[in-house]
């Protein structure tokens, strides 16, 4: 279990997409790590997993909206971008990382990418078709360049039965490389 996690806040963004699936189990394992989870999540999202599971996992109201009235009243989205120490987004959709290499804040995720400063990771998962896409990896030059943390994509079975780069890295993966992160951002 990578002690670099202890008490970590970790905002964990979960955009729409089959491997949303994944990010329960990511959720489950940061916290065996000793990290404190808050999951946020595009409104697709719950088309895939749903708010009770990521609720039950981290112990914490799941956040969908800008729109939430009660949160929104004290400016609920600027208070979770200062109280993430990283924000991970898994799975990290092309539209998603589109939307972030291009400054866009249109939903709560690149609203939260935006007003933090927190480091960023990302956790790409899509069709192989569209992770090389010549956009695709241009968005991906451009968080790269900035500083954006990769972990994957990784090589194998999509879910519509192709195979190829695109799918997600597994949830240890992904928590390895944050401690790994964290262990160099904290020498």
């Amino acid at each position: 279990m990578p002690a670099d996690l202890a008490g970590k806040h970790v905002l964990l963004c979960v955009c729409a997409g089959i491997a949303a699936y994944k990010a329960a189990d990511l959720v489950r394992r940061l916290r065996e790590a000793g990290a404190e989870v808050q999951v946020a999540m595009t409104a697709d999202a719950g088309h895939f997993v749903g708010e009770a599971t990521f609720q039950a996992l981290s112990g914490r109201t799941v956040r969908t909206s800008l729109w939430d009235a009660a949160a929104e009243a004290a400016m609920g989205h600027i208070e979770l971008a200062r109280w993430a120490d990283r924000i991970v987004i898994a799975p990290a959709t092309a539209n998603t990382l589109a939307k972030l290499a291009h400054g866009m804040a249109d939903d709560l995720v690149t609203t939260l990418c935006l007003a933090t400063t927190a480091p960023l990771t990302v956790a790409p998962a899509m069709n192989h078709r569209m992770w090389l896409h010549p956009a695709t990896v241009a968005n991906m030059d451009t968080l790269r360049g900035r500083g954006v943390q990769v972990v994957g994509p990784n090589d194998g079975p999509l879910a519509e039965g192709e195979s190829g780069p695109g799918r997600m890295s597994e949830p240890h993966e992904v928590v390895a490389a944050l401690a790994e992160a964290m262990r160099t951002e904290g020498a």
